[in-house]
């Protein structure tokens, strides 16, 4: 946690205390460094002040005091892409949906409502059981309404598309201090925007997401010591071209730290790793992992298991942790590409990178969904997304040059575009969405929030 050394509140912001039965923290008050620093904890958030709601009734008390002292609104559930932020919270109030949680799962409709900032691994645990399948992410203590406001990429991908357009309906609160549903029906154009245009719109206090009806899949991980990249980087390249749209995997490149909380078997270790999920039965999925299974890997977890299992294959760290990080989409990734890949972050590159990563997209990734919202495909192959620790602001730094580095060695390949959820730095929202949506998006932000009151990681920028 980064301690605040910021100026006393100014009277916008005193105007505030008090509200929510003490749980509204201004700077210089116990408790606001903590209120204020996100998950992400190499980034530091300072603003005006934060706001801890417990219930809907807290949001709307926050959102029409903090509007009519003249501050701005940044939501924020767990703080993952907290990065896009930083520099621009000084007249805002964070308000921080960490504390006002809960799901409920309805078996007949196959459906989840999930509460303001709660965990995906909450979520995974009541859908599965009902025998069901949530469209979580490779983390389990993601927030749901972050990640599906920004697209949600989830194991079930290139067979099921992005989470955001499972989304039923969010309840919202708008600028005006009103709750509203948005859903097909209701607020057509907001529901379009919430699925996969970003949190310029309001608070999602709701949202209701279809569930799958999967109790388990073959999924784990094979791992390979680093002295194998280039031949298993090479070989997964080739595997995924054609391959079906049940399988979804990552290829990652890691140098794991000697941490206690590692799992021992790769712990202090360089390696090349492939993880994910074959939505199929056990013949056909040993089927599908035979030409990567060619290559003997030294571990092997592939295996039937329980659809909860899947939030954590991916073994994301858990808990607060400081990261940086770059990311870009690319179109292919074939053996020229493993190579780049290998040579910019492998076990003789020199890279300080703790994970470069290559998810494979496609699929239904790569068709609109039917009745889509704003992000209604991912009009790219593969997708890049490169980490490293921060724990000091040298590491940070060397972090940031060794994850553009990646970047650059793979933007021959580049689509152009990025995905919201994995740019956690300020960028032009034309990298985001195309020309089109972008100008819908917009439309939608000042019929609803013409003020311009709230505040997201991703701003959607302006027409002039």
């Amino acid at each position: 946690m980064i301690e605040s050394t910021m100026a006393p509140p100014g009277p916008a912001a005193e105007s505030l205390r008090g509200l929510l039965d003490g749980r509204v923290f201004l700077p210089g008050d116990p408790g606001y460094d903590a209120a204020r620093t996100p998950w992400n904890v190499a980034v530091d958030q300072r603003p005006a002040a934060v706001a801890v709601p417990t219930s809907v009734d807290d949001v709307v008390a926050i959102v029409r005091s903090a509007t009519a002292a003249g501050l701005r609104i940044v939501p924020q559930s767990s703080g993952h892409n907290a990065g896009p932020l930083s520099g621009r919270l000084a007249d805002a109030v964070l308000l921080r949906l960490s504390d006002f949680t809960g799901v409920s799962i309805d078996r007949d409709r196959q459906v989840a409502r999930i509460v303001g900032g709660t965990l995906w691994d909450q979520v995974v645990a009541a859908a599965a059981a009902s025998g069901l399948a949530a469209m979580h992410g490779s983390s389990p203590d993601v927030a749901a309404a972050g990640y599906c406001l920004g697209g949600g990429l989830s194991w079930y991908a290139r067979s099921e598309g992005l989470a955001c357009n499972h989304l039923v309906a969010a309840e919202v609160v708008l600028a005006d201090g009103s709750l509203v549903r948005a859903d097909a029906e209701h607020h057509p154009d907001l529901f379009w925007a919430l699925r996969g245009g970003g949190g310029s719109f309001g608070v999602v206090t709701a949202l209701e997401i279809r569930l799958l009806p999967v109790p388990d899949a073959y999924a784990g991980m094979l791992v390979w010591d680093a002295a194998q990249a280039t031949e298993v980087c090479r070989a997964w390249a080739g595997w995924t071209h054609g391959l079906a749209e049940e399988v979804t995997t990552s290829l990652r490149l890691l140098s794991v730290p000697p941490l206690p909380e590692v799992p021992e078997f790769i712990r202090g270790r360089q390696l090349a790793v492939v993880d994910g999920a074959v939505l199929a039965g056990n013949d056909r999925a040993a089927e599908l992992l035979a030409p990567l299974r060619a290559l003997e890997p030294e571990i092997d977890t592939f295996g039937r298991v329980p659809a909860a299992a899947l939030a954590r294959i991916h073994l994301d760290p858990e808990g607060p942790t400081p990261s940086v990080s770059d990311h870009l989409l690319l179109d292919d990734f074939d053996a020229d590409a493993a190579d780049a890949l290998v040579a910019a972050a492998g076990a003789e590159s020199g890279t300080t990178l703790l994970s470069a990563e290559i998810r494979h997209l496609g699929g239904a990734l790569g068709r609109p969904a039917s009745d889509g919202g704003a992000l209604d495909q991912l009009p790219a192959g593969y997708a890049g997304f490169f980490v490293a620790v921060a724990a000091t602001p040298g590491l940070a730094a060397q972090g940031l040059v060794d994850a553009a580095s990646a970047v650059t060695a793979l933007r021959p390949w580049s689509s152009g575009r990025r995905f919201a959820n994995f740019t956690e730095d300020a960028v032009d929202p034309g990298s985001l969405f195309g020309p089109a949506t972008l100008a819908r998006l917009r439309a939608v932000r000042r019929q609803v929030d013409p003020s311009g009151v709230f505040v997201a990681n991703h701003d959607l920028g302006s027409e002039d």
